[in-house]
């Protein structure tokens, strides 16, 4: 099986889970080629792995000499052919532009002659928006099937939804939160063949050294986050929270890994004044994008993590806390409630900092509670959200594309 492995923008600050899917794939016997659409914004990029799966991925943006050539060879043949008339059609909607579609069917005739030269045998598409046009468009046009996983609202992803699926080889959703909906309104145009596939993370890699140790009511509640600082991910929520602990004399300090879409230039100012507007400067710290070591370091020390999502599909960050045995507390919303029930953590409005605080409270003050929350995340987390599930999902749906097509070829 050679699988060619499209992430846009790869690789970014959350594309750990990635990585780790990519390593069990290889494990199970696959090779894998990376490729992605452009590189990330330098700032974002801080895995310990980013300089290995920047070396082993292609971008579409900048593609080699021999490879542009054999890309324009390409087009050339699907114009002779009449085909390239009919995807420009299927590629227009209200709001695209020319130039939009242009880059589109360019960057799909060089996935295609990355597929030709490399002897793939399909791209699996994390993504159902741009990236998912481009495999399209080189389904269209050259041949090249493609299958997508769904991490969000389908609504999140562009237009020409019906379109990208009917033509896929098959899908994969993160949630059943996700599936129902997505089942409902694209009804006919799902590919036969739709699978669950729950992200997940190494969990032999994210386990502690010491056992978990609850607040004792000394010194200060550390309380770690960890997401894009983006409005959707609640970290105004959050911080205003520490501001309520402390008021109900939980002397909490809180850290927040993550950056913003622009390195540093963007959300990130709007959390950094509201920080100083409330006096918190010496309780609450941005990290900005580090890797996973880092996290790993930052769990080990915290007694709470914190999330205050509005909508979170389901959260790696949230599994990685839970493996690491830290007590959560999350935003109920979006899949979440897929990974996080009661006895196993404490979910809260993500829209009030006050519900966010005694969620944090309550952990803070009942060290037993604390510590079987810990217990019963960890477990919970081992059992149901191990990379290596969706890793097998795939590469099992991949061979039955092969399966299938050898069987018609016969």
């Amino acid at each position: 099986m050679k699988l060619g492995y499209l992430v846009p923008e790869f690789p970014g600050q959350t594309h750990a889970f990635f990585w780790r899917e990519v390593k069990e794939l290889e494990l199970a016997g696959a090779k894998v080629d990376l490729i992605s659409t452009r590189p990330p914004v330098e700032a974002i990029a801080s895995h310990a792995w980013g300089d290995d799966a920047r070396a082993r991925t292609a971008y579409l943006s900048s593609p080699d000499l021999r490879r542009a050539l054999r890309a324009i060879a390409m087009l050339g043949s699907a114009v002779v052919s009449g085909r390239m008339r009919a995807v420009v059609r299927s590629l227009t909607s209200p709001g695209d532009s020319r130039a939009h579609t242009l880059r589109t069917i360019a960057a799909s005739a060089v996935l295609a002659a990355q597929a030709r030269s490399a002897g793939w045998s399909h791209v699996h598409v994390h993504s159902c928006a741009g990236s998912a046009d481009i495999a399209m468009t080189a389904r269209l046009l050259f041949g090249l099937t493609y299958s997508l996983t769904l991490h969000g609202p389908l609504a999140d992803y562009g237009p020409r939804q019906d379109q990208k699926w009917s033509h896929a080889e098959f899908g994969l959703i993160i949630t059943e939160t996700l599936a129902a909906p997505t089942r409902e309104i694209l009804g006919e145009a799902l590919p036969e063949r739709v699978s669950l596939a729950p992200m997940g993370i190494r969990t032999v890699e994210m386990q502690r050294e010491s056992p978990y140790r609850a607040w004792a009511g000394q010194g200060p509640l550390v309380v770690f986050s960890c997401g894009r600082l983006n409005p959707a991910k609640g970290h105004d929520t959050l911080i205003t929270a520490i501001k309520t602990l402390q008021g109900m004399q939980v002397p909490a300090r809180l850290t927040i890994a993550g950056e913003d879409e622009q390195g540093g230039s963007g959300y990130r100012r709007q959390l950094e004044e509201l920080i100083a507007h409330l006096d918190l400067v010496e309780h609450v710290e941005l990290l900005g994008a580090v890797d996973e070591d880092t996290i790993r370091q930052r769990l080990a020390g915290a007694h709470v993590f914190a999330l205050a999502s509005h909508g979170e599909p389901l959260g790696v960050a949230i599994m990685e806390a839970m493996a690491m045995s830290i007590p959560v507390v999350v935003g109920d919303g979006g899949g979440v409630r897929e990974l996080v029930v009661d006895g196993v953590g404490v979910l809260v409005d993500p829209e009030s900092p006050l519900g966010v605080a005694s969620g944090i409270r309550a952990i803070a003050l009942d060290p037993a509670y604390a510590c079987a929350l810990s217990a019963a995340g960890r477990a919970s987390v081992i059992s149901r959200f191990d990379s290596g599930n969706s890793a097998r999902t795939l590469f099992d749906e991949v061979a039955r594309t092969l399966s299938t097509r050898a069987g018609t070829a016969a």
